[in-house]
């Protein structure tokens, strides 16, 4: 193939992957978006809110360890992988308008879709990283910013739906099954690599390179900041919006900003995956995580003051936020065997899916009991953690843990 029509396929096939992640991932933050609007028909628990958020994040911990496990990404194709789980995931997801709303069932599918989308997130950047060595900062960041655009769209979706939850989950299941199909129309790139057999050794490349090691460090402290915040600000700013708004008023300017504050992450990651890629994959975390978290301790100060001024820290917390997420990955796949990549992301996502999994259920308990500000101010623990993790990853500071890149 020509260095012309190597140059085009991986266009195609990056921005067709883009997109089907952008659509199979509209369906992670469903309950979140539809939520207040459930809650108001069927009266459920607080605790029923947070288990229905909290299981997506529980059944992708599931299924992203079993994919791991079993090496599903490292040893089959993985597009028609992407495929099957991204056509699942719009099944269990639909299935929620028949089960009672806040029922066993209703939790038990969220939980489903969330194990199906394991085999959507993670895959996809085992797709991306066999475009390129050199540009991996850019191109996994040009997919988490599909995936933060996806996470941004049940929002969107529940503005435009107005009160009816249903016509949101009809939608999110209908863009999934949309992914299904853009998926296969791509092709695996020149740096695509393939395990013929299950080896569970590959796993402990995560604990025993200690480069590796790092990254997962900071990816864990990236992820205590991030889902809590994802899941959670569009009830916090509810209620911070509350104190100057009528109650109904409040939810709904929630709603949109939540969608603007979540979606201005899939403008910022492609940029800092191209920034990365000059300045260093750890420098950017660190610039990242230091501003991502100053912003949740902003959020906290100013909550319920200036209604502008609450958006605009909102926003740059959005914008800064989720970023470095497509970097942990990236690194990963720098510092391990090419063949055993997509395990080891795979494992990465599972753990940091596992720690939120506690951190999404544990934040409406925590607000109770001493309220929405010290709640987001205490997220910033995460990016300070992270910080200190990637600190020896810097470039002044990298050994020969690296494998060549080309």
């Amino acid at each position: 193939m020509t260095d012309n029509a190597n140059h085009r396929a991986r266009t195609r096939s990056i921005v067709l992957l883009i997109m089907a992640e952008i659509a199979a991932m509209s369906l992670w933050f469903v309950s979140a978006a539809i939520l207040g609007d459930m809650a108001r028909e069927a009266d459920l628990s607080t605790g029923t809110q947070a288990a229905m958020s909290a299981s997506v994040q529980g059944g992708f911990v599931i299924g992203a360890l079993l994919s791991a496990l079993f090496g599903l990404a490292d040893r089959y194709e993985p597009r028609y992988v992407l495929s099957l789980f991204a056509l699942l995931a719009a099944i269990a997801n639909a299935l929620l308008l028949i089960a009672p709303p806040g029922s066993g069932a209703s939790i038990l599918l969220r939980g489903l879709t969330g194990a199906c989308l394991a085999g959507v997130y993670p895959v996809g950047m085992k797709i991306a990283v066999g475009w390129s060595q050199r540009s991996r900062g850019l191109l996994v960041g040009l997919l988490v910013g599909g995936l933060t655009l996806g996470s941004a769209a049940p929002h969107l979706l529940s503005y435009l739906g107005g009160t009816d939850w249903r016509i949101t989950v009809i939608a999110a299941s209908a863009l999934s099954l949309l992914a299904a199909v853009l998926i296969l129309k791509t092709e695996n790139g020149p740096y695509h690599s393939k395990q013929t057999k299950f080896d569970i050794s590959a796993l402990a490349q995560a604990w025993t390179n200690p480069s590796i090691r790092r990254a997962y460090g900071g990816y864990l402290g990236h992820m205590w900041e991030l889902y809590s915040m994802w899941a959670w600000i569009a009830v916090a700013l509810a209620v911070s919006f509350a104190s100057q708004l009528p109650q109904n008023e409040a939810d709904q300017l929630a709603k949109l900003v939540t969608f603007i504050v979540i979606g201005l992450g899939a403008v910022s990651c492609p940029l800092a995956g191209y920034i990365a890629d000059r300045i260093g994959k750890a420098e950017l975390t660190i610039l990242a995580m230091a501003i991502s978290g100053s912003s949740a301790l902003l959020f906290a100060l100013t909550f319920g003051d200036n209604i502008w001024l609450t958006i605009a820290i909102a926003a740059i917390w959005g914008i800064t936020i989720i970023p470095d997420s497509a970097q942990f990955s990236a690194l990963v796949a720098d510092y391990a065997e090419p063949a055993k990549a997509g395990s080891l992301m795979t494992l990465q996502t599972a753990l940091g899916f596992a720690l939120t999994t506690i951190t999404v259920q544990l934040s409406p308990w925590v607000a109770a009991q001493v309220g929405w500000p010290v709640l987001m101010a205490t997220l910033a623990l995460g990016p300070a953690f992270g910080i200190y993790s990637m600190w020896q990853l810097q470039r002044k500071f990298q050994t020969t843990d690296r494998l060549p890149t080309q």
